[in-house]
């Protein structure tokens, strides 16, 4: 990281500005763990395009509303270039990341960004995942039927709900599921916000040093997986092919696995809510939208910088400057959803950001979409007296991680 890169951050700083008083990640305590942070949500109210204070002492802007959200993130002027200065990094291990290995195309612009991405276009396209909806529903019975044999109460994380996409991922890109502890442990390290600069860095390398061996096993044993196809098509060398395996495994059982506990532990305290899917499992679907929508797992924001300058709900942010969307917050714009703070499983909630917007909204959202609707529909089908084992209180949400839900959830039966 040049000298430049690290100093640009503190812009606000160097101006003489003020510090902004509104910081990020904002502080949780005093509101209800599904809402986003109190201080976030009454910026959208009362100044929705506004400045904020990082964990280094930068600057950035938060864009809070739903419409200017998407504005955002469709507009090719706000980059997703983390290389670039002013780019905002939410803990110094991101920071310190940059330029040490082969950046995921999350992190590109067009059109390198289209090019990557194209690579992998076909394998999470709608008609082939939903042909995974057989295996994907064996997974969630065996799992099951393990987690209920002789017993009547589980911590649904571990026993369920991150197995169910880790094993779905592992056998999408042609990884060994016996090395789930492995990868497991190193997504925690590079997901917690509280993990050094160091701890990030040797966790990366350790990630990325198991996915180049196994590309090079797969150039000399290969199978009909996404690793083995990307070593085939010969455009990529093995760091490049381990930097897009790394996103896709870290994203793809991280992100499902805490909305299926998180999603489970919002309907055990909305009763009526849960009333109605039991009722009507046609209902399911649109109920993966609302949940989706309600809970928003991206809790501190999605970063981009503006490459000029940009007028965005009435403020004009200068060029270079970093921007955090909230899509928990943009997700709860009564503009765009009526009674937004109301879990409601029949609500049309199809416009929620929670999978991003535009150019850079997620690739692997219908597979997603699958595993969530699975895992509901199977959990509230096959225990119809699930229950919350745990105080309320007493559950232990994920507001130290990147990813937002539940480190445990004790269920009975």
């Amino acid at each position: 990281m040049t000298t430049a890169e690290r100093t640009e951050p503190n812009r606000a700083a160097a101006s003489g500005q003020a510090p902004a008083p509104l910081s990020v990640p904002a502080p949780r305590a005093g509101g209800c763990p599904f809402d986003p942070a109190p201080a976030v949500e009454q910026a959208r109210r009362e100044e929705p395009v506004t400045r904020a204070t990082l964990w280094d002492g930068s600057s950035c802007w938060l864009v809070t509303r739903h419409e200017d959200v998407r504005a955002v993130l469709g507009d090719p002027r706000f980059s997703a270039d983390a290389t670039r200065p002013g780019f905002p990094f939410l803990t110094a291990g991101l920071r310190e990341l940059v330029g040490r290995s082969s950046p995921s195309f999350i992190r590109m612009d067009d059109p390198s960004h289209a090019r990557l991405r194209r690579m992998l276009t076909a394998d999470f396209m709608v008609k082939k995942v939903e042909a995974m909806r057989p295996e994907v529903q064996r997974i969630a019975d065996d799992l099951l039927d393990r987690m209920t044999d002789g017993r009547t109460s589980a911590d649904l994380v571990p026993e369920f709900a991150l197995p169910l996409p880790s094993l779905v991922i592992c056998l999408l890109l042609g990884v060994p599921y016996e090395d789930h502890a492995f990868f497991q442990e190193r997504s925690r390290i590079l997901l917690s916000l509280r993990s050094t600069a160091e701890e990030v860095r040797v966790s990366q390398d350790e990630l990325l040093g198991y996915l180049v061996r196994l590309a090079e096993s797969k150039q000399r044993d290969p199978d009909v997986a996404i690793v083995s196809r990307l070593v085939a098509r010969g455009e990529l060398d093995f760091e490049e092919i381990a930097s897009m395996g790394r996103l896709l495994l870290v994203a793809g059982h991280e992100t499902t696995a805490n909305m299926t506990a998180l999603s489970i532990l919002a309907l055990l305290r909305n009763p009526a809510q849960l009333a109605k899917l039991r009722d009507d499992p046609t209902l399911i679907k649109g109920a993966v939208e609302e949940l989706l929508r309600y809970l928003s797992i991206v809790h501190n924001g999605v970063s981009r910088v503006t490459t000029e300058d940009v007028t965005v709900g009435g403020r004009t942010i200068p060029a270079g400057e970093g921007v955090l969307c909230m899509i928990n917050t943009a997700n709860r714009d009564e503009n765009a959803f009526p009674a937004a703070d109301a879990l409601d499983v029949g609500r049309d909630a199809r416009r929620h950001v929670a999978f991003g917007f535009g150019v850079h909204q997620c690739l692997g959202q219908p597979l997603a979409r699958i595993e969530l609707q699975i895992a509901l529909e199977t959990l509230l089908r096959r225990l119809p007296g699930l229950r919350l084992d745990a105080a309320f209180e007493e559950i232990p949400f994920r507001h130290d991680m990147g990813v937002y839900g539940v480190h445990a959830l004790p269920i009975a039966w």
